[in-house]
């Protein structure tokens, strides 16, 4: 089965492209809401995370954004988990393709080898920083996110820009993997 991952900064509306691919049947992987899940669901995870970082749970997003130190020991006891958590989840559905959505993931080395197309989503930095303020974080919260996370478009087989209207990013959502030309109907024929 093709997986197809789904990238773009935060505030790109990489989630607005998958809610789009969703209701048309393709199976997405949120990979933030199944860290999430995980968290709650493998035993002493939360504990473990809590002994190797030296502070409580419940401040780790103001860490991780910040401290590029306690980031990487959080993402060597987490992703793991969530590659595995990923693969057995593939395996489990019936579809043309699926899709993993995640803004981080190509410059994380533990998940290489699992795309077989990578898609982007774009857009202008005023854009992105209208969305998260409006999401109620600060301007400097949002910048400081911003700034923390690095896509690498270079990787992209297919780029959405998304800076308009929803329809019209529905119309490049389908041109990019519905049309009978589209870069995923053409590695399905493969």
């Amino acid at each position: 089965m093709l997986t197809v991952i789904v990238t773009g900064g935060i505030g790109s509306g990489k989630s607005a492209v998958c809610a789009l691919l969703s209701k048309r049947g393709i199976p997405v992987y949120d990979s933030d809401s199944r860290t999430k899940a995980l968290y709650d669901s493998v035993p002493g995870l939360k504990e473990r995370i809590e002994a190797e970082l030296g502070v409580p749970f419940s401040s780790l997003a103001k860490i991780i954004f910040s401290n590029s130190e306690a980031r990487e020991k959080l993402e060597a006891i987490v992703y793991p988990l969530v590659r595995a958590d990923f693969e057995a989840w593939r395996d489990a559905q019936d579809a043309p393709f699926v899709v993993l959505e995640s803004a981080i993931i190509l410059s994380k080395p533990i998940f290489d080898g699992l795309a077989d197309a990578v898609v982007a989503v774009t857009a202008s930095e005023d854009v992105r920083l209208k969305r998260l303020i409006g999401r109620g974080l600060t301007e400097e919260d949002a910048r400081r996110r911003m700034a923390s996370q690095c896509i690498d478009l270079s990787k992209a087989d297919a780029l959405i820009h998304n800076d308009g209207t929803l329809q019209n990013l529905s119309r490049r959502v389908g041109r990019v993997f519905f049309g009978k030309n589209s870069y995923i109907c053409r590695l399905e024929r493969k």
